[in-house]
């Protein structure tokens, strides 16, 4: 519970001496949580590879890449740690050429409401 104008969390940010807090949106659709783990990020949409290693792939208008991945990836390991899957972040462009090609990889499509490569671990 964020508080009324945001009071709980300005709290915990005072007791944190001024540490930026980002609130996500929990979703029990992985798809879903990926896309908003990666928020204020605009994501076109989540791919998942393969759901029991926990592998998605992320497609993300050109103009978003790099607020997607973050300065040094910190962004993208952030929603890694955040959600458990590892993050394949892509432009739009270079899913469309494939697209043009035919090669869809058979992966299942969801579209997300809302979200780097990475599995390493934040700092």
């Amino acid at each position: 519970c964020i508080g009324p104008m945001g009071s709980r969390v300005r709290n915990v940010m005072t007791e944190l001496h001024g540490e930026k807090i980002d609130i996500v949106d929990y979703s029990d659709d992985s798809a879903e949580f990926v896309a908003n783990a990666l928020s204020p990020a605009r994501v076109s949409r989540v791919d998942i590879v393969d759901a029991q290693a926990r592998v998605a792939q992320v497609i993300v208008p050109d103009y978003q890449l790099s607020l997607a991945i973050g300065k040094e990836g910190q962004n993208a390991r952030l929603a890694h740690r955040l959600t458990g899957w590892k993050i394949d972040i892509h432009p739009d462009t270079e899913r469309r050429g494939e697209a043009v090609a035919g090669n869809t990889g058979g992966q299942r499509r969801v579209p997300p409401t809302g979200r780097g490569v990475t599995d390493a671990p934040a700092r």
